[in-house]
């Protein structure tokens, strides 16, 4: 999913070619993707865009009228720009034409594509900035936010670092893939508890937040070269940890680890993050339950419960 970095990459290219460019036809070929019906999709068509902002993971496109045109590219949507017309590939297509002076790079297609058969990415049609707030899980926006307000969010409930800091509600546009390159660089481990961590640990953690964030988008703008981003992907060789399973580590080349849950993993240094233990990996508990009960079934429940203590 594109994260903190890509999206401000996709914000900055979209303000270069789109402001105040007019929106003059778009086509939508996905009926799936547009969640809501009022105000309608197709009435925004004649409108100027007044403004372009990110909404921790999703990009929000403002028009003259005071309508918000709101994509939520998910795990697998990508935005696109180019001069000639997409083909059936692309799940909408909005077609900008240069508005008085502006210069021809503003004549274009944006659209979207999403790949694989699950179709989860999202157009909201939103009116004015209540209609905003209704779709913004309003994280703290980690990189212009000073440590005590990082502090007070972090530790207002009792969670694992990794779903505190992916969790939308509480910091904006951190996702599964930096979260765990800033908590390698923290060197904290995934599952440590928020309220249990000491002012120096809470410090290390607000610290690697802004450099991680800071560091990948300069990065990834060094390489967009002023081009529109392509190739956005949450796995990137010069990663630390993340999708780096079975790999040293570039820290202390120990073997990185991962925990792998519904369809994201973590991926985590056991020497520089959890004292060099290895944690369970769930879905590994999840298959090796499975198996058992199947046993329990075929040899009895007298000794199918004494297997499945020993082991759980």
């Amino acid at each position: 999913m594109p994260e903190y970095p890509d999206i401000t990459l996709y914000v900055e290219a979209l303000e270069q070619r789109i402001q105040a460019a007019t929106l003059d036809h778009l086509q939508l070929n996905s009926y799936f993707l547009l969640r809501t019906a009022v105000p309608k999709l197709e009435d925004q068509v004649g409108h100027q865009v007044v403004e372009i902002r990110r909404l921790g993971k999703r990009i929000a496109i403002g028009l003259n009228n005071g309508v918000w045109l709101v994509f939520h590219l998910m795990i697998a949507g990508r935005l696109h720009w180019q001069k000639k017309k997409p083909g059936k590939t692309a799940l909408i297509a909005l077609h900008f034409a240069p508005t008085g002076s502006q210069s021809e790079e503003a004549d274009g297609y944006l659209f979207l594509t999403e790949a694989g058969k699950k179709k989860r990415a999202s157009l909201h049609v939103v009116e004015g900035e209540s209609g905003l707030n209704q779709i913004d899980p309003k994280g703290l926006e980690v990189m212009t936010a000073d440590h005590q307000s990082f502090q007070k969010v972090l530790q207002q409930n009792n969670h694992t670092l990794k779903r505190s800091l992916t969790d939308p509600n509480y910091f904006s546009g951190i996702g599964n893939a930096y979260s765990d390159e800033i908590l390698h660089r923290a060197r904290l481990s995934p599952i440590a508890m928020t309220q249990k961590l000491d002012d120096s640990q809470v410090e290390s953690l607000f610290d690697a937040v802004q450099f991680v964030l800071k560091d990948w988008t300069d990065r990834l703008r060094a390489e967009s070269n002023d081009e529109f981003p392509k190739g956005v992907t949450a796995f990137r060789p010069e990663m630390a940890v993340h999708g780096k399973f079975g790999q040293p580590c570039p820290v202390c080349e120990t073997e990185i680890q991962r925990i792998r849950y519904s369809t994201n993993e973590t991926n985590y240094c056991p020497r520089c993050q959890t004292e060099g233990k290895v944690l369970a990996d769930r879905s590994l508990s999840r298959l090796l339950k499975k198996r058992l009960a199947k046993n329990h079934r075929a040899i009895g429940s007298y000794k199918g419960q004494q297997i499945i203590g020993r082991l759980f």
